[in-house]
């Protein structure tokens, strides 16, 4: 069925949607709001300027959420991108509820209140709506969220930090908010599996990654798994010791800023990946490792009391001693070579950020995609050729870019271009050589190193060899091992973003 801008569409542009006020021609709404005979609100080029002569005079004082000192000036500026909502009383208050920067990492609620000298309604009502066509654009105003909270999320801090740093911003921004604790490993695919997914528009995961995996995996469990992970966006609140979905959409692993980039994401399309391994098929939104980042990530739980010091501990004890993870990989490469791959993220950069979301939506009885490849038990296909990696350092498959706060593993990553990121590394490189990978990746120079392969490939078989046991890990979590296979689905799944189209990562 094809998406036709309706009720049934999640990926309407919001500001064609019809609205509850009378219409008033556009041109005929003033940029300006008079609120007093000092006072005035005015829309600017990307923010609403707020005039007041009175703050002058405001000593030490704070006024209308807005913080002021004996300098203050007369005039102070709120970005739209921070206002969450405005109303007009039928008593002639107009009231605009904004977050305000308290710090760098960090936004709080705040009010701008004032009362009209001259009540006319009708003119309010139409200069709040421009003012929040201005403030959320092609963005779902109001969205109906489903938020799945993780009690032993951030070292058992995630209930704290959600209704400290997170609810009062989703308040502010009038989304219907419907907050279920997990109890269990496995609940958030239970959730998911369940979900009523014409009453939500957001599941918002305040946890690590672990949440967000299970939500994708359980909606892919429904009759209808393409509808709902076309309806549904996933999002991550962060609240645990892996925000890698928040850091790569949200653009920060802050509470709430988070939650601000949450109430004004844009519905984005995901590519999800489906892993087969012995009879089992689960979908992958994060990445897939074998050898030493799957190594260091999991053989590290014990050193959580490090924070994410855990990874680079880890990660330079096993470059130090060469380790290396035979295996033999077969790939479908649609990129493979580094040029190409930086051609092919600049063409999709330089586009503008889309208005709506163009994916028709599936119908309710349609499924998940059918494998173009097979299982991991069938015969190779026939174009692919299983080639030996004997000294095998690391094989690492990413889908988007960020893996932790300093680890842009994947600058070319794209969100929606039907294609994993694959890097090899060799395992018996120089030790320093390897010293100077793990420090590229903080700085950004990893890319282009010699002894990095870089490809961008659509599908891949793994089989390690030569060891009895060792780690795989799948968005972070522990899978047997053995080899799998992995394919992907362009856009299948869905998230908020900032762009629309891009991760918030520097990219290649």
């Amino acid at each position: 069925m094809a998406a036709t801008g309706g009720h049934d569409d999640p990926f309407r542009d919001p500001s064609l949607a019809p609205q509850n006020q009378q219409p008033v021609d556009a041109p005929s709404v003033p940029d300006t709001l008079a609120v007093g005979r000092n006072a005035s609100l005015t829309l600017g080029t990307d923010s609403l300027v707020v005039l007041d002569e009175e703050l002058q005079d405001s000593k030490g004082a704070s006024c209308c959420g807005l913080s002021l000192s004996g300098k203050s000036k007369s005039t102070r500026s709120i970005p739209f991108y921070n206002v969450l909502w405005a109303e007009h009383s039928d008593n002639g208050d107009i009231t605009i509820q904004y977050a305000h920067s308290v710090s760098p990492k960090a936004v709080r609620p705040a009010i701008v209140s004032y009362k009209l000298d001259k009540l006319d309604s009708r003119l309010a009502e139409a200069w709040i709506e421009k003012l929040l066509d201005r403030a959320y654009g092609a963005s779902q105003r109001q969205k109906r969220m489903k938020v799945l909270l993780n009690p032993f999320g951030g070292q058992g801090g995630a209930v704290k930090m959600y209704h400290k740093s997170i609810a009062p911003i989703l308040a502010a921004a009038r989304c219907t908010l419907d907050v279920e604790k997990t109890q269990h490993q496995g609940h958030g695919v239970e959730i998911a599996q369940n979900l009523d997914i014409e009453a939500y528009d957001v599941v918002a995961c305040c946890s690590g990654d672990g949440i967000p995996h299970e939500v994708w995996n359980g909606l892919g469990k429904r009759e209808d798994a393409a509808r709902a992970l076309a309806k549904v966006a996933v999002a991550q609140l962060p609240g645990g010791s892996g925000n890698a979905l928040s850091l790569n959409f949200n653009g920060s692993d802050s509470p709430s800023l988070a939650a601000l980039a949450v109430v004004k994401g844009l519905r984005t399309p995901l590519d999800l990946a489906s892993i087969t391994q012995g009879d089992r098929r689960t979908l992958s939104f994060l990445s897939q490792s074998v050898g030493i980042v799957a190594e260091t990530d999991l053989a590290t739980e014990h050193l959580r009391w490090m924070g994410s010091a855990r990874f680079t501990w880890g990660f330079l004890v096993r470059l130090l001693t060469q380790t290396i993870y035979p295996a033999d990989i077969a790939v479908k490469t649609v990129h493979d070579n580094k040029p190409a791959v930086r051609e092919a993220y600049r063409a999709e950069a330089s586009k503008p950020p889309p208005t709506h979301d163009s994916r028709p939506v599936p119908t309710a009885d349609t499924g998940l995609p059918a494998l173009q490849y097979g299982t991991v038990n069938d015969p190779l296909p026939a174009s692919w050729e299983l080639i030996p990696h004997d000294k095998l350092g690391n094989f690492y498959c990413g889908n988007i870019a960020y893996m932790s706060p300093d680890a842009n593993f994947f600058p070319a990553s794209l969100p929606n271009d039907g294609c994993l990121d694959l890097v090899r590394i060799r395992g018996d490189i120089p030790r320093m050589t390897a010293i100077k990978m793990l420090m590229a990746v903080e700085n950004h120079t990893f890319f282009d190193m010699d002894g990095v392969d870089y490809q961008k490939i659509e599908a891949y078989r793994i089989i390690p060899k030569m060891q009895d046991d060792g780690y795989i890990s799948i968005d972070g979590e522990r899978v047997p091992f053995e080899g799998f296979q992995v394919e992907v689905h362009r856009g299948l799944g869905t998230v908020l973003s900032k762009s629309g189209h891009l991760c918030e990562a520097r990219g290649v």
